[in-house]
Order: structure tokens, then sequence, then C-alpha cells
């Protein structure tokens, strides 16, 4: 892993900046960066993930149909937007989306981490209630008692679902 220490940070200008480049090889996507910026001044923190080769847009579609499929491996891009129609729920790109590569148990993990942060800051009822209901329906999900469609739409094309199971479908851009 590449690192540069003691740069300057483009929130607090401190020189507590620190810069990570790293090379992986992930089965099925090729080769990959993953970038990341870390402050230890005012705690900015950002990462990205981007193919070594150009990628077209994308869209991955998975039905999960059981506990097995929260391994399968996820790859997500700043850029891509992450919905799971079964729950209504949905994470678009925007200035704090961040790249990762996880797997499906931790993507429906950074839903739940939401919508904990919704219900703990929130002082309505039924906002708490909503998302009680839909806590229980996501633990529901990662023990594979009830099915989803995971989908991820991305222009740039770093992102993918490495699994058999998942379709690709061309992304209308």
């Amino acid at each position: 892993m590449d690192k540069l220490e003691n740069q300057n940070c483009p929130f607090c200008h401190e020189k507590k900046l620190m810069l990570t480049q790293e090379e992986i090889e992930i089965p099925y996507f090729g080769k990959t960066f993953l970038f990341g910026m870390q402050c230890s001044g005012c705690g900015y923190d950002e990462s990205d993930i981007e193919a070594d080769e150009p990628k077209e847009p994308s869209k991955y579609v998975l039905e999960t149909s059981g506990e097995e499929d929260m391994k399968i491996r996820v790859v997500k891009s700043s850029q891509a937007t992450v919905k799971i129609p079964t729950l209504k729920m949905e994470v678009k790109p925007g200035p704090i989306s961040e790249g990762y590569v996880s797997n499906v148990e931790g993507v429906l993990d950074r839903f739940k981490k939401i919508i904990e942060e919704q219900r703990d800051l929130s002082e309505d009822e039924d906002v708490k209630q909503n998302a009680k209901n839909l806590l229980k329906k996501l633990w529901k999900v990662k023990l594979g008692d009830i099915p989803i469609k995971l989908i991820i739409e991305d222009p740039s094309g770093n992102s993918a679902i490495i699994s058999p199971k998942a379709k690709i479908e061309k992304l209308k851009v």
C-alpha cells in the first residue's frame, strides 16, 4: 500500500491528511485500485475504488434466496446507486458517497446504520416505528428468511456483484 502522510487537508487545512492507494486483484473484475483520504485533525474520511481498465456503465441485479447469498462479493464505487426495491431503500451517489469492497451482508449493514441514525435522531414516533420495522426486515433478510433484489447501477462501470447469480444489464445513461 502506498501512503503519503502529512498532506494538507482540504477541510481543516492542517498537514494531517494521509492519502493511501492500494492495488488489488478482484476475481472476475480485474486489477483494481482502492483510494483513501483520512485526516487525523478533523476526522475527514473518504474512499473510492476504480478499475484499472475503463469499463462500460453497468447495472447488476442480484436476487437473494438464502443466508449463503449474504457472502456474495460486492464492489461499489462512489458513483454507484444501490437499491433494494423490496424494502424501498436506495442510496444515491453524492458528496459523501464512498467506494468499497464488501459483501451483501456488509451492504445491508450500511443501510442498517443509516436507519439506526434516523431512528435515534428523530423525535417522531412514526419514524421510530418505521425504522424499527425496517430493522426487523433487514435482520430477516440477513438470516435468509426474506429474499431481496439488490441492484447496483454505476455510470462509471467501477461496480460489480461478483456471482453467477447476478444478472448484468445495460445501464441507460
